[in-house]
């Protein structure tokens, strides 16, 4: 039952890390402005789900046995707090930089990962890119003229 659970917490985290990057492109500000303040906020709910989303990811896999994260000897899992305290912090330092390497990955935990800090990087790059080509691409209110 343990398994299950674990195994539904991982895939209902990628769903929505794939959702939230759905989420991202979709949206677009309107007409008339560069920057939407809801195209702004989008942002920042994609960033904090992807985060959450990739902690929930690396819990599962370390309550299933699979040891995918390092703290110095070993990650302290004192407490079941410690252990989300841990990981969150691991996945949100991952996403936004590349890592301090107090919090290392190891196994599997490596590719994840990788593929968390490469969507880190190509977030805001993305919010960017849809912004101004949908204000690139709007219709012109002055007639063209010979």
């Amino acid at each position: 039952m343990k398994g299950l659970l674990i195994l539904v917490a991982m895939i209902a985290s990628v769903v929505g890390i794939a959702m939230s990057l759905y989420l991202l492109i979709k949206k677009q500000p309107s007409y008339g402005r560069k920057i939407s303040i809801r195209h702004f906020v989008v942002l920042l709910f994609v960033y904090a789900n992807v985060m959450v989303g990739f902690g929930v990811l690396y819990i599962s896999l370390e309550l299933s046995g699979i040891s995918v994260l390092k703290e110095s000897d070993s990650l302290h899992t004192d407490t079941f707090l410690h252990l989300i305290e841990d990981v969150l912090y691991f996945s949100a330092v991952t996403l936004l930089t590349v890592g301090y390497g107090d919090i290392i990955p190891q196994g599997i935990g490596r590719w994840i990962a990788m593929i968390q800090a490469l969507i880190g990087y190509l977030l805001p790059a993305a919010f960017v890119v849809t912004t101004f080509i949908h204000y690139d691409e709007r219709p012109s209110r002055q007639p063209n003229r010979l």
